[in-house]
């Protein structure tokens, strides 16, 4: 579209900037209603509406404005989506891993098929069927959300309000979210710079594109089976394990990327540091944030782990590369993973003495 690099910048860091606030405004909204479905039918259509100003010649300010309009609805479509998730696979209660997994899964499917089909078209007729690609996307959302069973969670009638502040007050909670702020930037290093830095090694687009499926598909294998594995030890401490197995990829990727078959035993590590933590991220929120909280702890979950720790990592990670390389934001992630290694040791030891159901 002829844009220079700055204005680049400003709108992709759109995104992440709502999820600074959306998110936990529609889990607040969703809590207070029970109507997470209904809210998800709004988010995706509003989305589906405002997408189709892409197709028009808009300048810089009003592009700015559709971006902002439909990320501020879409950034709240996971936490709604969990929450409503979390809810249905609970039972008695007790959080099914193994239902959570079957259907996340589906999750990581989509985004596999999608950047390879998507790719494979760019590279075929360039990007000028980007907004085509947008819209029919989120026509499938649309579908989607609109064909779920129009399930209401139970509101009591006085609507006596039901404050998040004494959940956030308890120690382990405020180290939990500490954990998950530390480990999810660690990560920010992959999702933002791992291509740039692989093709700065010499990598060519295809092996890239490997690497990133590799790391997929073993994270759709993990959501497959994980619920043979995740009751072997508390949740604690798979979060410890997690981090743990991050700070040594984190290492490898720094100090040993340019030999091929270590980064393809790196990128299968994603299995442990993303596929995993997620889901003992999702379980122990709805642990803690039960009920009519269950929102806006995934609200939380999203602005603390995603939409802080994204802006933080890219602009620091941003600084970092200018000014000693690539190399140097795998090797800053391998800190902050170490420190969210240390975080959730301090979730453990809260919890050694409480048992998770997970099953």
């Amino acid at each position: 579209m002829g844009y220079g690099i700055f204005a680049i910048s400003v709108f992709t860091s759109i995104q992440a900037a709502t999820r600074l606030f959306a998110p936990y405004g529609w889990g607040w909204l969703s809590d207070h209603t029970g109507e997470r479905v209904k809210l998800l039918r709004y988010g995706a259509t509003v989305a589906l509406i405002t997408a189709l100003g892409l197709w028009l010649d808009l300048s810089a300010i009003w592009l700015g404005v559709v971006l902002l309009i439909m990320f501020t609805h879409t950034s709240a479509m996971m936490p709604m989506s969990e929450a409503a998730m979390a809810h249905l696979v609970s039972q008695g209660g007790s959080f099914d891993a193994k239902r959570y997994g079957r259907v996340r899964l589906f999750g990581s499917l989509g985004f596999l098929l999608t950047v390879l089909l998507a790719g494979v078209w760019f590279e075929q007729f360039g990007m000028k069927h980007f907004p085509a690609w947008t819209i029919l996307t989120l026509v499938a959302v649309v579908v989607s959300v609109w064909l779920l069973p129009n399930l209401k969670e139970s509101v009591p009638a006085t609507q006596e309000k039901v404050s998040i502040l004494p959940i956030l007050q308890q120690a382990p909670v405020q180290w939990f979210f500490a954990a998950l702020f530390f480990h999810v930037l660690s990560h920010i290093g992959i999702y933002v710079f791992f291509s740039l830095y692989l093709d700065s090694l010499g990598y060519s687009k295809a092996t890239i594109g490997i690497l990133w499926a590799v790391s997929v598909v073993v994270e759709i294998f993990w959501f497959y089976h994980q619920s043979r594995w995740l009751p072997k030890f508390s949740l604690s401490m798979w979060m410890i394990i997690c981090s743990a197995i991050m700070a040594l990829r984190m290492g490898i990727t720094a100090s040993s990327a340019s030999v091929l078959i270590v980064l393809v035993i790196a990128q299968m590590m994603h299995a442990c540091t993303f596929a995993t933590h997620h889901t003992v991220c999702i379980a122990m929120l709805s642990h803690h944030f039960p009920g009519r909280l269950r929102g806006r702890g995934q609200a939380l979950f999203t602005v603390l782990g995603y939409g802080f720790s994204g802006v933080l990592g890219g602009v620091l990670g941003g600084i970092l590369s200018d000014k000693y390389g690539l190399a140097s934001v795998f090797t800053a992630c391998t800190a902050t993973s170490l420190v969210a290694v240390f975080c959730a040791y301090k979730v453990w030891k809260h919890h050694k003495l409480t048992q998770f159901s997970l099953s």
